[in-house]
């Protein structure tokens, strides 16, 4: 019997997804663990994960597929569903108190259309790493907010949001993707850059545009953080969206 998991990336606009082929379990699960951060490191609306050629040797291994949700909820703010379990597997994900939390349709179809409607409203940009783009980043997330009816969330992510630019101008100097996202109950914010050094937490003069660096960051968010995306690497925050 085949040891050996294959991951297949789709890529079905605005959705992404992985099909899964071959024994899950303790081994194997790092192979799809790293498949799937891989896809959501494309930033997709949504991922859908078919699990129908999947057999699943240890149970214990269907904890991936929870980390991935929990992974994809604070970036890039992605619904995940999973679809097409074996019946043995579907009767395990709904057992296992950390797997129940990710939906799972019986057709991969469905599943897809499911996790299509549960995208969220989003705008994204391109940006140069030059002063100028943390007045930019501010200008975009103020207009989110007044899009999406958040008054008291624009201070704060306006503010959040030049810092985690000002950080990638300060220190990776390569150009980054700003991303706005309203996934209730939270605003979520992310820069993605294209160097993989560990975001840094203070600018040498905190009187300097976007120069309070990332404490700031700490102090402001209901939580942060940093994570692999492709060549580099995505820094975001998560601010009550109010």
């Amino acid at each position: 019997m085949s040891s050996r998991m294959t991951c297949e990336v789709r890529d079905a606009a605005p959705v992404a997804i992985v099909r899964l082929a071959g024994p899950l379990d303790l081994g194997t699960m790092r192979t799809v663990h790293r498949a799937l951060d891989d896809a959501l490191a494309t930033q997709p609306e949504a991922l859908v994960v078919d699990l129908a050629e999947v057999t699943v040797r240890d149970r214990l291994a269907l904890s991936v597929f929870a980390a991935t949700a929990r992974r994809a909820e604070e970036w890039p703010a992605v619904p995940v569903v999973l679809c097409a379990p074996p019946p043995a597997a579907a009767r395990w994900l709904t057992e296992t108190s950390a797997c129940r939390v990710v939906p799972v349709s019986p057709d991969c179809d469905e599943a897809t259309r499911m996790a299509g409607a549960a995208t969220s409203p989003r705008l994204r940009v391109r940006l140069e790493p030059v002063a100028e783009a943390c007045r930019r980043a501010r200008e975009m997330v103020t207009d989110a907010c007044a899009r999406w009816n958040l008054p008291d969330a624009a201070g704060p992510a306006a503010l959040v949001l030049s810092e985690l630019v000002g950080n990638v101008v300060r220190h990776a100097g390569t150009p980054m993707q700003v991303t706005v996202t309203l996934r209730r109950p939270y605003l979520h914010l992310a820069v993605v850059d294209g160097s993989r050094a560990a975001a840094r937490a203070g600018g040498a003069d905190l009187r300097a545009e976007g120069g309070r660096g990332l404490l700031l960051v700490r102090e402001l968010a209901q939580r942060w953080g940093s994570v692999p995306a492709g060549q580099g690497k995505a820094v975001w925050a998560m601010l009550p969206a109010t």
